[in-house]
């Protein structure tokens, strides 16, 4: 025991054992500073110091933008960018989506094909007793038959409003060569007149296509309101471009013969509405 003790009181003198620590110049070796110290006081600065040290480097990294050039630490500013490109990105998809779909309608009306809707037409599982079924009019529906007759049939859209006047204008006068025909899948009306008489919009609109093509030479396309597309096709020339704006009643284009599908001067006009054909003499007076 008593050398365990006196182990520890020359452990304790050592650490309590005073020095002086002396700054003297070099060349006439006066003293400029002087200092008193232990190797407990020595181990309690160099233990504070590091923890002060370590304090302030964690402010640093934690508060201050110089965490950036630290590795596995990000930018603000590069989670900002990273933020705003995703959000952009979004937006483009959306977009390149309702593009797609604008150039499936587009590519339906040159090819003069359609995707036609699917119903569903199993009705085993409905049983419906017919027998007790009234199907005679009553006088509320005779009335309403009557108004609906009535009602003007150049209305061709349905969410048109009281305050909305929509009107179809002919962009040709003359005959019809060939009419509109759904099962030889002719999804227009041939007009037939001399070449280079002018042809005009059918309503106000955008051009969305302006080009040639082989099938069926100059065409122009035009995109109105409420989903409705007109095609103009075997033209001799165009008088817009895509992407023009155009009136109802502007001169577009001139009749021609163009294309191989044609076989004399004539306008291949054709009206669509949410991506389907429709007969376009039900709004349009040719003659």
């Amino acid at each position: 025991m008593a050398t365990e003790k006196q182990k520890q009181k020359a452990f304790t003198k050592k650490l309590l054992h005073k020095y002086r620590l002396v700054i003297l110049n070099e060349d006439t070796f006066e003293e400029r500073l002087s200092f008193k110290l232990t190797r407990l006081n020595v181990f309690i600065l160099i233990g504070i110091s590091s923890i002060i040290l370590i304090a302030l480097t964690t402010v640093l990294i934690a508060f201050t933008p110089i965490r950036e050039y630290i590795p596995g630490y990000s930018s603000e500013r590069l989670k900002e960018q990273a933020s705003d490109l995703s959000r952009r990105t979004d937006s483009i998809i959306k977009e390149l989506q309702l593009r797609q779909r604008k150039y499936d309608t587009l590519r339906n009306v040159l090819s003069g094909t359609t995707q036609p809707r699917q119903y569903n037409n199993d009705t085993a599982s409905i049983n419906i007793d017919t027998e007790n079924i009234d199907l005679s009019p009553s006088a509320e529906d005779a009335i309403l038959r009557e108004l609906v007759a009535k009602e003007d049939k150049y209305n061709l859209f349905e969410t048109a409003t009281a305050d909305v006047d929509f009107v179809l204008f002919a962009p040709l006068k003359g005959s019809l060569s060939a009419p509109y025909d759904q099962e030889k899948k002719h999804y227009a009306v041939d007009i037939a007149a001399a070449q280079k008489t002018p042809v005009k919009a059918a309503a106000d609109g955008t051009v969305i296509f302006a080009e040639w093509t082989a099938a069926t030479g100059n065409v122009i396309i035009i995109e109105h309101t409420n989903n409705l597309i007109t095609v103009y096709k075997h033209n001799y020339s165009l008088s817009k471009q895509q992407g023009d704006l155009v009136k109802a009643g502007e001169v577009i284009a001139a009749v021609g013969n163009t294309g191989e599908l044609s076989t004399g001067p004539h306008l291949h006009f054709e009206l669509w509405s949410n991506g389907y054909p429709i007969n376009p003499t039900n709004f349009i007076d040719f003659e």
